[in-house]
């Protein structure tokens, strides 16, 4: 088996911790920093460093930010009465990426999950309540992923939220714009069939 020097591969081993980083690309990418130049290193590992220093939570939404509250709170032209919830704050430049969204945002940080021991108490439910109370919100959107957490998370929700007399709906699920049907599996035609509009 071939050997690194330590440091080496102590940074090919923290390298190969990160989400779709395989051993391939962590020893490209550690071989890369060590032919870079000192500052392009630096640089890098300021700003990882710096990371965790110097972002938070949103104290409204639960966005991840620098500043309180986040761009999306504090925008006036942005409806503060429409709320998009989202398990994760990687899911917002999803949703902006379309340009057609001008509500904001309700950030969970997870999904109920009993096998993994995630319930009501670990999500950002209790301040999404509290932000309720204090906003004339007329509708929320779900937008957690149609897995079944996912699912249940948004079933849990539209329950909780349902005798605060706000519209609740739930993002559309189907077949993806330029596939065929032919290669779509069951589930997703199902679901596309179910939510189907007039037009």
């Amino acid at each position: 088996m071939l050997e690194y020097a330590k440091p080496l591969a102590n940074l090919i081993d923290e390298l190969k911790r990160l989400p779709g980083i395989g051993a391939k690309s962590a020893q490209r990418i550690a071989f890369h920093l060590l032919k870079s130049e000192a500052a392009e290193v630096d640089r890098l590992s300021d700003a990882i460093k710096h990371l965790k220093e110097s972002l938070n939570l949103c104290e409204i939404c639960g966005n991840i930010t620098d500043e309180n509250p986040c761009n999306y709170c504090s925008d006036p032209a942005r409806d503060a009465k429409l709320i998009c919830f989202i398990e994760e704050p990687a899911n917002i430049a999803t949703i902006e990426n379309t340009g057609r969204y001008r509500g904001t945002y309700h950030v969970l940080h997870g999904v109920l999950s009993p096998l993994q021991g995630v319930g009501p108490e670990h999500l950002r439910i209790g301040s999404l309540l509290d932000r309720i109370k204090k906003t004339a919100v007329e509708e929320v959107i779900l937008a957690t992923n149609p897995t079944a957490e996912g699912e249940a998370t948004a079933f849990y929700l539209a329950k909780l939220l349902k005798p605060h007399g706000i519209r609740i709906s739930r993002i559309a699920t189907g077949i993806p714009v330029g596939s065929e049907l032919d290669y779509v599996d069951a589930a997703t035609v199902s679901r596309a069939m179910e939510g189907r509009r007039e037009i």
